[in-house]
């Protein structure tokens, strides 16, 4: 048992092999919903043959919109040691990936880093997180992880307490951010465009907060000029029977439009979705026999 600090909830709690008492409710021993390839992340992640994605469950925010609610919100997942996560590695490695993914691993930073000392890919490691994340267990990972895949949510206190039951995310999530680049440095890409050491920014568009999209965009720019890519992301579906008012429905073309100018004027470079990603097919399926290779 030990007591758990990994994250900006900052819980302090217990957290033994089989049980944990703070905000995740994870135990120490890593809990894993689905490890299989992954072709649909940005092009310089996934390429042609995809990215191993290990998706653990728990989640240090558990937004009211997920569209991964079960693992997120309801920890849905198998218990994982460190060798049955290093062989799963080895699998997705010889199935050609050209990156392993961890997803929303945070809670389980130590049992990723021990795992990494018994097998260590040889292709680009990628830590997909929320943003969500203290300058402290970043720095932990630093030389372990080559690329960071941030999401960068919201911008407004109001907006993050109402999604996602925090005052500081944007405060928090800049700091952490900032933290990813200072480690990572420029973006490096090898032959077949995949990134092999850097920090893409995720920003997911949601219907109605087009001003948060220009705000955040914006402080990228102020804070990074052109040297860090962004992935604007249009996929938003109402999931997890969001009830907050407005978020019951998709984006726009004419909120999608107006960020995407926003993003070309400052001469941002990145990625963009079409309007056919804002479908729930796209959903993985958890926790499933076909979800472990």
């Amino acid at each position: 048992m030990y007591i758990c600090h990994l994250c900006p909830r900052n819980c302090g709690a217990a957290r033994s092999e089989t049980e944990g008492k703070g905000f995740c409710r994870l135990p120490s021993e890593m809990r894993i919903a689905r490890i299989a390839p992954h072709l649909w992340e940005e092009p310089p992640i996934s390429g042609t043959r995809g990215t191993g994605a290990v998706f653990f469950s728990g989640c240090t925010l558990r937004c009211v919109y997920c569209q991964n609610a079960e693992i997120s919100h309801r920890n849905e997942g198998r218990p994982f040691t460190e060798y049955e996560l290093s062989e799963a590695l080895r699998r997705l490695v010889d199935m050609g990936m050209h990156t392993i993914s961890f997803i929303t691993a945070t809670p389980y930073t130590d049992a990723v880093l021990r795992t990494l000392e018994r097998y260590r890919p040889p292709v680009p490691l990628v830590w997909n997180s929320s943003g969500y994340e203290t300058v402290e267990t970043l720095r932990r990972l630093d030389g372990a992880i080559d690329v960071y895949l941030p999401d960068l949510k919201h911008h407004a206190a109001s907006m993050s307490r109402l999604c996602a039951g925090v005052d500081d995310y944007f405060e928090i999530t800049a700091k952490a951010i900032q933290e990813m680049v200072r480690q990572t440095e420029s973006p490096v890409y090898d032959a077949e465009g995949i990134m092999t050491r850097g920090t893409l920014i995720r920003h997911l568009i949601l219907p109605g907060s087009t001003g948060e999209s220009r705000a955040l965009l914006n402080w990228i720019y102020d804070t990074f000029g052109d040297s860090i890519p962004v992935s604007l992301m249009r996929q938003y579906v109402p999931c997890n029977n969001v009830s907050v008012p407005g978020l019951n429905r998709r984006v726009t073309e004419r909120e999608y439009l107006r960020v995407l100018e926003c993003m070309r004027a400052l001469g941002l470079q990145g990625y963009t979705q079409d309007s056919e990603s804002a479908e729930t097919e796209f959903v993985p399926v958890f926790n499933q026999a076909e979800s472990f290779v």
